[in-house]
């Protein structure tokens, strides 16, 4: 099978063209902050738009917590951050996200010992023109689609944050578009994409501008919780026409369902 790529209908603001514009009303002293005493831990720490972030929050004196999966490429990561930031408390954590009993051991632990302000990761657009399916969340049914997985993953982190907003006042949750950034992930999941599309691709400091701008400014906290954003400001989760609205019946069936599956690897 060819699987052909249309090249002229990706979405130039999502480009480093469409950051390089937006940033022209960013307002510098939003990011000009000390972030001493604070506590930030970052998923995918090690590459792309995650260690991107967690060398600006070090740079600006946060404490930051990596989470990673492969110890080497994490420790040297930190490394590099530390070196550039100057900031020496930079840890690393290495949980496999994708190994649950893991996951709520490592968050159990971390909670008993440490505090945290700001938990980061990191949703992008994949979920723009698909609507939640509820139906078969593992996909277990049919033949697997790795672009529908994560279209569906990301629709159901969006859909997370807003329905944690609702129910958790006291958190400020926000989802963000990072655009296309020339990371590691684009090179290898995407080549042809990559190949073709290298010189208009954004920078990994430029994917990470508006996570770091949420999880540190003052500006972004005054914003309702549960928003999504691209280059600093709340956009629509969905496209227009696109028929991608899920039903409030979808959403609290799919908020079941990972409540069934989280307490099944609970320790």
């Amino acid at each position: 099978m060819t699987l052909l790529f249309d090249f002229s209908a990706v979405d130039s603001g999502l480009c480093r063209s469409g950051y390089e514009s937006a940033a022209k009303r960013f307002n510098p002293a939003d990011l000009e902050v000390t972030l001493s005493g604070r506590s930030f831990m970052i998923t995918g720490a090690n590459s792309g738009i995650g260690k991107a972030t967690a060398q600006e929050i070090a740079k600006r004196g946060g404490t930051v917590h990596m989470v990673c999966r492969n110890k080497g490429r994490a420790d040297a990561a930190k490394d590099e951050i530390v070196e550039n930031s100057k900031n020496e408390n930079v840890h690393v954590h290495i949980v496999d996200m994708s190994n649950m009993k893991q996951v709520w051991e490592f968050a159990q632990n971390f909670a008993q010992n440490n505090s945290l302000n700001v938990l980061i990761t990191v949703s992008s657009g994949g979920m723009l023109t698909h609507k939640l399916n509820v139906d078969d969340l593992q996909f277990e049914k049919g033949t697997f689609d790795g672009t529908m997985a994560y279209a569906q993953n990301k629709r159901q982190q969006v859909i997370l944050t807003e329905r944690w907003a609702a129910q958790h006042k006291e958190i400020h949750f926000s989802s963000m578009h990072p655009g296309w950034a020339d990371t590691p992930a684009v090179q290898t999941s995407m080549p042809s994409f990559h190949a073709k599309m290298q010189s208009r691709l954004r920078t990994e400091a430029m994917g990470a501008d508006t996570v770091v701008w949420l999880a540190v400014s003052a500006a972004a906290s005054k914003q309702p919780s549960g928003l999504f954003f691209q280059d600093r400001t709340a956009v629509a989760t969905h496209l227009p026409l696109a028929a991608s609205r899920s039903t409030p019946q979808d959403e609290e069936k799919l908020m079941n369902i990972l409540e069934e599956l989280a307490q099944k690897f609970k320790p």
